[in-house]
């Protein structure tokens, strides 16, 4: 398939060809919805715990010999059945995250693809050529983009302009082409990609296996 390519002030400069296996496939909504499940509950904080007998402050010393004090043999003021004794069975902190087999996790990414090109919302510009670190130009970019509302953009990491112009940008994002996943995507109104960058994403996401 063809996408048209744009220069920054949205006027047509070429076009470029890309593959339909990658920007052209199904829109499998089953597989997006399993990758951002796993995408959401990796970033999830399990930090529900209690401090067992070792994390709690005391000294380890027993506290009075074994026989002849016709009391209950003790070992440590941190047991739990003392005062400010460690908890018996504590809670640890969970781990929520999992991870998909690769062949979910890259069909989902060329489903969110093929999603933004199916529905005109996937954008390649020449190159972010910015002559220096400054917001306003990127965002008056954007505009004559037809992409202000709320936009992914993606360019090679070296781009250095780019990421620091974009960064004071509420409702923008920018990424690496190896950083793109599909909850970034499904979040944002227009991906925005740079014509080197939309190359390398088809790389990264492959052709092959659903």
């Amino acid at each position: 398939m063809k996408l048209p390519v744009y220069n920054l002030k949205r006027e047509s400069v070429g076009e470029i060809e890309l593959d339909d296996a990658v920007f052209a496939a199904p829109v499998k909504e089953h597989l997006l919805y399993e990758v951002v499940k796993a995408q959401l509950a990796s970033r999830r904080e399990g930090t529900k715990a209690t401090k067992e007998r070792s994390a709690v402050a005391g000294s380890t010393k027993k506290l009075y010999r074994q026989k002849g004090t016709a009391r209950a043999r003790q070992g440590s003021v941190r047991a739990p059945h003392h005062a400010g004794g460690g908890a018996a069975h504590a809670l640890e902190p969970k781990d929520w995250s999992y991870r998909p087999p690769r062949k979910v996790r890259n069909g989902a990414l060329r489903s969110a693809l093929s999603l933004f090109v199916k529905e005109n919302r996937l954008i390649v510009v020449d190159a972010f050529d910015l002559s220096e670190i400054k917001t306003k130009a990127i965002a008056s970019a954007l505009t004559a983009l037809q992409a202000d509302k709320k936009a992914l953009i993606v360019d090679d990491k070296a781009n250095e302009k780019l990421q620091k112009s974009v960064r004071n940008l509420e409702a923008h994002q920018y990424l690496p082409p190896e950083g793109v996943n599909v909850y970034d995507l499904l979040r944002h109104d227009h991906l925005v990609v740079s014509k080197d960058a939309i190359v390398k994403l088809g790389i990264k996401v492959g052709g092959g296996g659903n």
